[in-house]
């Protein structure tokens, strides 16, 4: 079944208004590590999962589940069992090209901010479908999650908020803490909310277009 495309055409001008408008603000976004305890509406937190649960994928399967973590109970245990991966990192897996490649965040394995941010918003992906009698194939899951992913941090940032992607490795601790079912794998740790004041993020050079891009 198929519906008339709700379009309406931009004339070059105003295309080059909106793009050029578009990429200014998205120039302003940062990862975040530092977080204000400063509440936030849910109905922000809401209108952002739901703008990124916009996002196209294969097959129209939505293999994506988003879930919201405002309990500091819960902030806590997630806070506990990801320091204790990282420190292992820190101390153990991770090489030494690694550690200097991070030098310049100033990072180490305390994740304060897990339990600081209002908001954590943890990204899984559905590897499975479950029907009613039988698994049922997803397609393209990682393209698709990792698109709604990025759906979801320009709807945060456009909401005045910040966000930190955050991957502790591994995960599986994330499954187990928040109960989520065998055919899900945790895919992303987002923390979400206002920058605590006089927040400092590291002087960062993004690449060129010609550097990113080839025009044929």
């Amino acid at each position: 079944m198929f519906q008339n495309l709700n379009f309406t055409p931009l004339t070059d001008e105003e295309m080059v208004e909106r793009s050029s408008l578009f990429l200014a603000q998205m120039k302003t976004r940062r990862s975040v590590r530092t977080f204000s305890e400063r509440s936030v509406p849910f109905e922000v937190i809401e209108n952002i999962v739901m703008t990124a649960a916009s996002a196209p994928s294969g097959a129209n399967k939505q293999p994506w589940t988003f879930v919201i973590v405002s309990n500091p109970e819960v902030k806590r245990q997630i806070r506990e069992a990801a320091e204790k991966e990282e420190k292992e990192n820190y101390e153990h897996r991770f090489t030494r090209e690694w550690l200097e490649d991070l030098n310049q965040f100033g990072t180490d394995w305390h994740k304060e901010f897990l339990e600081k941010a209002p908001y954590l918003i943890v990204v899984f992906k559905q590897v499975y479908g479950v029907g009613k009698e039988k698994q049922r194939k997803n397609y393209y899951v990682n393209e698709s999650v990792g698109i709604a992913s990025g759906f979801l941090l320009m709807a945060i940032h456009n909401a005045g908020l910040v966000a930190l992607t955050h991957t502790p490795s591994p995960m599986k601790f994330l499954t187990e803490i928040l109960n989520r079912p065998s055919n899900e794998k945790p895919f992303l740790l987002i923390p979400v909310g206002f920058p605590e004041k006089e927040t400092k993020v590291p002087i960062l050079k993004k690449k060129s277009f010609r550097e990113v891009a080839k025009v044929l």
